[in-house]
């Protein structure tokens, strides 16, 4: 099914994706916000720049963004995949605890905010460029990956891994000058220590068409908690 976005509101959106069974291809999206929220099934190809919450709660379907997107894509997702064709605003990936989120080039702040696992689920987040402060605030669980695709010298900024209590965070980088939480641990990692995010670094080549080889040369850093429970000395006995 394809159909204008812009002559829709977002409720009329969903409606017509769900009665075409998940499989939708939406032309000239401008901010409309909400779109695939909850989705289950199909593949939603947009073209245009979405707005908020792009795919919140979505749960097993596929969305396809050619442009950028806004806040909140893929707001407390279950399962499912997004691929956003550009950069994206704050809180990429709120909360979720399952599926994988692609985004080619830069996302704002806090983006895997709070992520976690859940049973069987590992969330995946993979950034091609850079991350703004706040990535990775009090993450739980799942794997985020910053490719630095452009080789700049720092693609993280401050607070990253704030909080930070599970998971892992890998980063790209020639120097990883970024002043990190006191509870965070940052090693460089090369060889099979990186083999759990090969198939991951892969995937975004093939999505967008970039060089595998280029992606796997240089330093990564990888960032994990000191301990599971961060805030254990501000707690008052009783």
């Amino acid at each position: 099914m394809k159909f204008n976005g812009k002559t829709y509101a977002a409720k009329e959106i969903n409606d017509a994706i769900k009665a075409a069974g998940g499989d939708a291809t939406l032309k000239e999206v401008l901010g409309e916000r909400f779109i695939a929220c909850g989705l289950k099934s199909g593949v939603v190809t947009i073209e245009g720049t979405p707005g908020n919450a792009l795919g919140a709660y979505l749960d097993g379907a596929e969305i396809r963004v050619r442009g950028n997107g806004q806040d909140a894509v893929g707001d407390t997702m279950n399962d499912g995949k997004i691929v956003v064709f550009g950069s994206v605003g704050d809180t990429l990936g709120y909360a979720m605890r399952g599926g994988k989120i692609f985004v080619r080039d830069n996302v704002g702040y806090r983006a895997g905010v709070h992520i976690k696992e859940y049973g069987e689920k590992k969330p995946v987040i993979v950034i091609g460029g850079r991350a703004g402060c706040f990535l990775g605030e009090y993450m739980a669980g799942g794997l985020i990956l910053v490719l630095n695709k452009e080789n700049v010298k720092d693609p993280i900024d401050d607070y990253t891994g704030v909080g930070m209590y599970g998971g892992k965070i890998l980063v790209r980088a020639h120097l990883l000058d970024t002043l990190l939480p006191k509870q965070i641990k940052c090693k460089r990692v090369e060889g099979q220590e990186l083999a759990e995010f090969t198939p991951y670094i892969k995937e975004y080549a093939e999505e967008f068409g970039a060089e595998f080889a280029a992606l796997t040369k240089g330093d990564f850093y990888l960032l994990t908690p000191d301990s599971s429970n961060p805030y254990k000395r501000l707690y008052t006995n009783n």
